[in-house]
């Protein structure tokens, strides 16, 4: 027998339990509403953020295949900053299926006009690309001004 596989299986004979990684169920899961500002941030470095938090990779009772993240709103969100020459070069594509749909928009535009659908490309890129992830998805809220509706989820969690 290996050394290693001895001393384990002495281990276990010896009647002390190994301590194993809990898993999560759906029914478990304790939702926080979490509220952002982007005022000032870069617009990539809250990206990830939020993303970490949808997913729930910030709390010890991580699992994978459920959606244990928590609420996040985005507040201010037209006033994130970008690095380089993005807002002048940078564009969003769509495509209907159709030949020759293909459309573009510049980010600067979108910025203005769809902020919301912004934020909400940008984080949807770095989430599972299943049902999973657009549950996740659905916890995103953004808004353009500082005020929003959760004043009452939020006040409650802190």
């Amino acid at each position: 027998m290996i050394p290693s596989l001895k001393a384990k299986w002495l281990y276990l004979k010896q009647g002390n339990n190994m301590k194993l990684t809990s898993v999560m169920k759906p029914h478990e899961v304790q939702r926080d509403w979490i509220l952002i500002d982007a005022e000032g941030k870069t617009f990539g470095r809250i990206l990830t953020e939020v993303a970490t938090f949808l997913r729930g990779k910030h709390k010890p009772s991580f699992t994978p295949n459920v959606d244990c993240g928590d609420y996040v709103v985005i507040i201010n969100a037209e006033k994130a900053k970008f690095t380089g020459n993005k807002l002048a070069t940078k564009e969003y594509f769509t495509h209907s299926g159709y030949f020759g749909s293909t459309k573009s928009k510049k980010l600067d535009d979108m910025l203005e006009n769809n902020t919301e659908k912004l934020y909400r490309l940008s984080v949807r890129g770095m989430l599972p690309k299943t049902t999973l992830g657009r549950a996740m998805l659905k916890k995103l809220k953004v808004y353009v001004g500082s005020e929003h509706p959760h004043t009452a989820q939020i006040n409650k969690g802190a």
